[in-house]
């Protein structure tokens, strides 16, 4: 599967790959720390030596992911970001009985964190491939007034799951509207950081520049990644995503400055189709923004951006071929009616746990939004190829009728709602763009009517 840096591929191919086992065994490698051993790991990849690697993998990694699969996952992410260039670095942690490594490696087209997961005899445990933070200094957009707001450092809290977050507040006395900002799918930052842009920073920062309050927060998945894997089998997009967006609302109506009639929560990509879902755990909520959120079924749209992806470059290899044929019998199996909790993860896409799949099956974003009594703001780039027009018409179609809501559509932004020209493809994500300020405008001149 190629990353794609954002929407849904990106959190599948987290889910998947992030696995463990409690087994032990021993591990094969001739060196006993545990950078070096991680350093090692990824050179084979580079090398393509996957029988070696797998050879260290422990009992649920071998099951998982066989030497083949891995293969297969290494050649389609390599022709997506390029060939290795060079390492760029590696940091530790450490999460109960396991020890895990970032190594951070240039490719030609994206810098890629390598996340290994080592338990107690050091065999590996875990493995995931992430885009890494750009080294290339964040400069805010020219329409960000850095004089006009302040920033607090918070916590968002759901039940045992914490995560940091930042409140952008204007400056002045208050009460403000305020704005809750959501993720796309993925491990993100509480800028959503894709490459050297930060969707959110922008959002916040250029929202706040014209008296509208935000708040931003690290993604369950970033901050929890290693915890989440004992519940791997079980996690849905409740636990995901819509518990800490509720959480975060919470967190607002405490915090003082805040106008608690007057919250509204923007969802991006992932967060936009869980928008309804979100809606209907809290009745409050003063309205909702949809960026780029789709539709139809997760399941068409991974399709969908998996035979874009493979076809970017004008041709489509018998490796890419076999690829979307295994990944259409695993969509069918989704629909299939027979799909059960007792289903194994391995026949179904990513290898994501069927429960993961079950809280989805049915569920329609534009039909939900219909019991939202709130006003509604659907926005929508033309370029974008992960969530397409398409899925904008869905919207339409299931809510035109209504007089609270609005529709806008942006011809020449792309699924970050950076401006762009041409066909947009995933090298777009890596060069240095902004979202574009006529939708920042859009955005607060709505919430301030609303």
């Amino acid at each position: 599967m190629k990353i794609t840096t954002s929407g849904f591929f990106f959190t599948l191919i987290l889910l998947v790959c992030f696995l463990y086992s409690p087994a032990y065994g021993q591990n094969t490698f001739k060196s006993g720390n545990i950078n070096t051993l991680a350093n090692e790991i990824v050179e084979r990849l580079i090398q393509e030596d996957f029988s070696n690697v797998v050879k260290n993998f422990d009992s649920t990694m071998n099951a998982a992911l066989p030497v083949e699969k891995l293969r297969n996952i290494w050649k389609t992410l390599k022709a997506q970001v390029g060939p290795a260039q060079k390492l760029v670095g590696a940091r530790t942690e450490k999460s109960g009985q396991y020890d895990i490594v970032f190594v951070t490696y240039q490719f030609e087209k994206i810098v890629l964190d390598i996340k290994i997961v080592f338990n107690g005899t050091k065999q590996i445990a875990g493995l995931f491939f992430a885009p890494g933070q750009s080294s290339v200094e964040y400069k805010p957009p020219l329409y960000v007034k850095l004089n006009s707001f302040r920033e607090k450092d918070v916590t968002v809290q759901s039940g045992e799951w914490v995560m940091p977050g930042t409140i952008t507040f204007p400056l002045g006395d208050g009460p403000y509207h305020a704005l809750v900002l959501v993720h796309g799918s993925g491990p993100n930052d509480r800028d959503e950081s894709i490459g050297p842009n930060k969707v959110f920073r922008d959002l916040a920062w250029g929202l706040a520049s014209q008296g509208i309050a935000v708040l931003r927060y690290e993604k369950r998945t970033k901050v929890h990644a290693t915890k989440l894997i004992s519940i791997k089998d079980e996690l849905t997009v409740k636990e995901e995503t819509i518990d800490d967006a509720l959480a975060a609302v919470s967190l607002l109506r405490k915090t003082a400055g805040i106008d608690t009639t007057e919250i509204f929560v923007l969802g991006h990509s992932l967060g936009g189709m869980l928008i309804p879902r979100i809606g209907i755990g809290d009745e409050t909520i003063r309205g909702f923004i949809i960026m780029a959120g789709t539709s139809r079924p997760v399941e068409d749209v991974i399709l969908e951006q998996m035979s874009y992806i493979f076809s970017v470059d004008g041709t489509i290899t018998e490796q890419e071929k076999a690829q979307l044929a295994q990944m259409k019998e695993q969509v069918a199996r989704l629909k299939n009616p027979a799909l059960s909790v007792t289903t194994p993860a391995k026949d179904l896409p990513f290898g994501v746990s069927p429960k993961y799949w079950l809280d989805l099956r049915g569920y329609k974003p534009s039909e939900m939004a219909k019991n939202l009594k709130q006003p509604i703001l659907i926005v929508q780039g033309e370029r974008d190829y992960q969530v397409t027009m398409e899925d904008f018409k869905g919207w339409k179609n299931s809510l035109s009728s209504r007089e609270n809501i609005e529709f806008k559509t942006y011809p020449k932004l792309n699924h970050l709602f950076i401006e762009g020209e041409g066909k947009s493809t995933p090298d777009e994500y890596q060069k240095v763009g902004h979202v574009a300020e006529t939708v920042v405008s859009d955005i607060a001149t709505w919430v301030k009517k609303h």
